[in-house]
């Protein structure tokens, strides 16, 4: 079942959604998650007003400055997702960063369901489901 969101938003202030298998998938051309603010603006938004607990990003929704592990902010907004019990897949083209430890990284958290980075979002939505 794939339904439009309603464009009512207290916190989160996003154009395009799409809600599907009670997944929120994230339907914009902009950056939405740039720091730790950011990610729990998303879980007061969709965690508590829309009751979800599920997220789906493209690439070009998060600044690319959160994949370089060494500023730690990427690990701080998985911990906090945790922590509220939420699940995000990141979709988009991961071979463009050279990082040996951002690809390994990579390589753990798709051995879970809770947190996925790939390049295709039937994949994304099928291990969040």
């Amino acid at each position: 079942m794939v339904r439009n969101l309603p464009r009512r938003r207290k916190y989160f202030a996003v154009g395009d959604v799409m809600i599907k298998n009670n997944i929120y998938i994230v339907e914009e051309d902009k950056i939405i998650l740039s720091n730790l603010s950011d990610a729990l603006d998303i879980i007061a938004d969709i965690g508590f007003s829309q009751g979800l607990n599920k997220i789906v990003f493209y690439l070009k929704n998060v600044n690319e400055e959160l994949f370089d592990l060494k500023n730690g902010i990427l690990g701080e907004i998985l911990q906090k997702y945790t922590n509220y019990n939420f699940s995000a897949a990141f979709v988009g083209d991961f071979t463009k960063f050279k990082s040996k430890s951002l690809n390994d990284f990579i390589f753990e958290m798709n051995k879970g369901n809770r947190f996925i980075f790939t390049d295709n979002l039937d994949f994304a939505i099928e291990k969040l489901s």
